[in-house]
């Protein structure tokens, strides 16, 4: 990775600065006030609402990267993006309605359905932020990211600070969050610019439509386990479980960041200056991965219990059977963004599937003897051996050894000049 995009990384991940700290004094104030068990019955309902959105998409944003170089489609995908967001998003929304009031009964309902109405724009906003990435907005994308957090967080800190937050509240702030992306991306893209393409349409889905069971696949692997602890032992189990996912995806925002800015140079022609921008990536995500998740793992046993309260002593657990999986799942978002050019969505979807059949076959043993433990268990097999199987993958199509893909000095030097200030030199070269 060039200097010139280690430093767009450095100001992404400055631009989050806001929210990662709103939301952690946020998470804070919430564990506190709802407890283990509230806090897991709005987990539950954010996690079934998200299951809701990935659902709906379709995965059109991988058509997208698949038909972006052609230039003459730009105009077309961007149309398709806002329409086949909303037509789909509602469609998702009324068929997880049903399936909510059919298997998943909460003890408020009608808060599942607050968080439900927001499906259309969460779906239509993902098609959105998948053409600006191509674009190469980044900075669209982060101040999105930071209104969101500030129409989530803020109310969320001012009731909790005058006694008045309540779980309705609070998924009232979540649902709320969710639409603003989609008014900006909308207001940024223009309405008038944005022109359907019905053929187009069809291609995408055609193509999208192969890779989507994969991701289906995918994201309910990252997801499953909250609904699994939910219906097999308590939400008070799902409470503690997120807390220690949410402490611990702090360490996903510098790999987030460089993938991020990385997908439009993997979208390029090239097929080797992809395959080496990749490369390059996974070494630098597995270093940064590496470290951050070595801090969270370390500091855990102190910062959960003296941050969250007493109650929340049993996320430490969960936390570090969940961190070696966490170091690989870092991996993931860089090469999947290379490997869908090899137009191969049914294998993607093997993996995936293999996957998830085997996180919940872990899950039917582990979330019984040993709860929340259990559940992170499983998960960090699963993420381990989904990444394995992915990177050997890229490594052989790319021609390149493992050796090549481990990290090296000049990763962290290249990442340290990056962060100095503007003229200060070193002299390595």
């Amino acid at each position: 990775m060039s200097d010139k995009n280690l430093t767009k990384v450095v100001q992404t991940m400055a631009s989050q600065a806001l929210p990662l700290a709103l939301a952690a004094m946020a998470g804070v104030l919430l564990a506190r006030i709802l407890q283990p068990e509230g806090r897991g019955i709005y987990a539950t309902i954010t996690t079934t609402a998200g299951i809701a959105i990935v659902l709906g998409h379709l995965s059109v944003g991988k058509s997208q990267i698949v038909f972006w170089p052609t230039c003459e489609r730009h105009r077309s995908l961007t149309g398709n993006a806002l329409i086949l967001g909303l037509v789909l998003g509602l469609v998702s929304t009324l068929v997880t309605l049903g399936v909510v009031i059919i298997f998943l009964p909460l003890p408020a309902p009608y808060l599942m359905i607050i968080a439900l109405v927001t499906v259309p724009f969460g779906v239509a906003s993902v098609n959105l932020k998948g053409i600006l990435l191509l674009q190469d907005r980044i900075g669209l994308i982060n101040r999105a990211v930071v209104m969101a957090a500030l129409v989530l967080y803020i109310p969320i800190l001012a009731l909790a600070i005058t006694g008045n937050l309540t779980l309705t509240m609070v998924v009232a702030c979540w649902a709320i969050s969710t639409v603003v992306p989609f008014v900006l991306f909308t207001r940024s893209l223009g309405l008038p610019a944005m022109r359907g393409e019905v053929a187009l349409a069809r291609e995408q889905l055609s193509l999208s439509g192969r890779y989507h069971i994969g991701l289906v696949a995918f994201h309910l692997l990252l997801t499953v386990d909250v609904l699994l602890l939910n219906a097999f032992v308590s939400p008070a189990e799902v409470g503690l479980y997120t807390v220690a996912m949410a402490f611990l995806s702090l360490a996903r925002v510098p790999t987030d960041a460089i993938a991020q800015v990385t997908l439009p140079r993997q979208a390029v022609e090239d097929e080797l200056a992809a395959q080496d921008v990749t490369v390059r990536t996974i070494r630098l995500n597995l270093l940064l991965s590496s470290a951050c998740v070595g801090v969270m793992a370390i500091t855990s046993p102190t910062l959960i219990p003296l941050l969250y309260g007493a109650p929340f002593a049993g996320s430490v657990a969960p936390l570090l059977a969940l961190a070696p999986g966490m170091i690989a799942w870092s991996l993931l978002r860089p090469v999947e963004q290379y490997l869908v050019r090899l137009r191969r969505p049914m294998t993607m979807a093997s993996i995936a599937i293999g996957a998830l059949v085997a996180n919940l076959g872990l899950n039917a043993v582990l979330i019984p003897l040993w709860g929340a433990t259990g559940a992170a268990l499983a998960s960090s097999a699963s993420y381990i051996a989904i990444a394995a199987i992915e990177v050997q993958w890229f490594a052989r199509t790319a021609g390149t050894g493992v050796r090549d893909l481990l990290p090296r000095l000049s990763d962290l030097m290249r990442a340290t000049r990056s962060l100095r200030p503007r003229g200060q030199t070193d002299s390595v070269p």
